[in-house]
């Protein structure tokens, strides 16, 4: 399971503000300071708050499934988030860099890194705890598996090891759709939850996904209705 997931994580525009305050007899202004230009302030930035549905499960055995796909969400979801993070620093340096040879060498130093610092880790790592990992790198990059080793490393390499996975019932081209596969949507419920409670660290995803809209299209749908391939195992 190592050597299909590390390889992963080989994988600003910075606007610089302060607040000044200024007080008179009766009136306290603040001016927001970007770039030498001062902006009057007359309101209070709050941050998003966003409004969850209650919960609900038609028996004790859907509620024990989505248990069980929290459970694992929760676990992988970590090195989803630092996957992204990994190959933004990746490619901002690699960019950097002029010498092809500068540039391999730096991504040899990041595989050694990495692969001590996760493979025992992902190890342990069960099918169904990959197949949501694979998906919630899809959301996090806007890019499947696949495609990153096919970018980081070379189009048979990720051949070969889409074809290793297969072994475990895995795909590295699954891609997140919360749209039109339930259980990926459930999993973007439980991000959205614990991002909010302050379980998870909010990572913006990079597909664009409305989770209202998400909420609003499966809500509609029959509660009962329950496919195989939306089970955790």
């Amino acid at each position: 399971m190592a050597k299909i997931f590390y390889i992963i994580f080989l994988i600003p525009l910075f606007c610089f503000s302060q607040v000044v305050e200024t007080q008179s007899d009766t009136t306290e202004t603040k001016y927001l300071i970007i770039k030498g230009d001062s902006i009057p302030r007359t309101s209070i930035d709050l941050d998003e708050v966003m409004l969850l549905h209650k919960l609900e499960f038609d028996s004790k055995e859907d509620k024990r499934r989505y248990l069980i796909l929290k459970r694992k969400t929760l676990k992988v979801y970590h090195y989803a988030h630092l996957a992204a993070i990994r190959l933004d620093t990746l490619n901002a340096r690699l960019g950097r860099m002029k010498k092809k040879r500068d540039r391999k060498r730096y991504a040899k130093k990041i595989q050694k890194y990495i692969d001590g610092e996760f493979s025992a880790e992902l190890k342990k790592l069960t099918r169904t705890e990959g197949q949501i990992l694979i998906k919630l790198i899809h959301r996090q990059t806007g890019k499947t598996t696949f495609e990153l080793i096919k970018e980081l490393r070379n189009g048979w390499r990720a051949f070969w090891y889409n074809n290793t996975a297969s072994l475990f019932d895995l795909s590295l081209k699954r891609e997140f759709d919360p749209m039109n596969v339930k259980e990926d949507y459930l999993i973007e419920d439980i991000l959205q939850r614990n991002f909010q409670s302050g379980r998870l660290e909010r990572q913006k995803d990079a597909l664009g996904l409305d989770f209202f809209e998400l909420s609003d299209k499966w809500l509609k749908d029959d509660p009962k209705t329950t496919s195989a391939n939306e089970r955790s195992n």
